[in-house]
């Protein structure tokens, strides 16, 4: 079972470049202390007769199938755009200006 010392978790919080007191050095080492034993606790559980696993559910794709079809032309697309020029949507210039 994995028992951290004081002297661990100070030398993680200098890496961590964490200020620490004396009371969270010790309050911090049985909340690690807990948070190890239960990861050694979780490897012991994993047999390797269980396959690994990223979802608890399995997922299926819910997406059609991407299908090619023709698009807008140029003309088409600025048809229906209240100001164009040079083919482009013109629109009002906002750089510059005060909010």
């Amino acid at each position: 079972m994995p028992n951290i010392s004081r002297d661990e978790v100070a030398h993680l919080a200098r890496l961590a470049r964490l200020a620490v007191t004396e009371d969270e050095l010790d309050t911090f080492a049985g909340q690690l202390d807990v948070i190890l034993q239960s990861v050694a606790r979780v490897g012991e559980v994993a047999a390797e007769d269980i396959p690994p696993t990223s979802h608890a559910v399995p997922l299926t794709n819910v997406f059609r199938e991407d299908l090619v079809r023709p698009g807008l032309t140029q003309q088409q697309a600025l048809a229906g755009a209240p100001a164009a020029e040079d083919g482009r949507f013109r629109v009002p210039r906002i750089l510059g200006e005060e909010a």
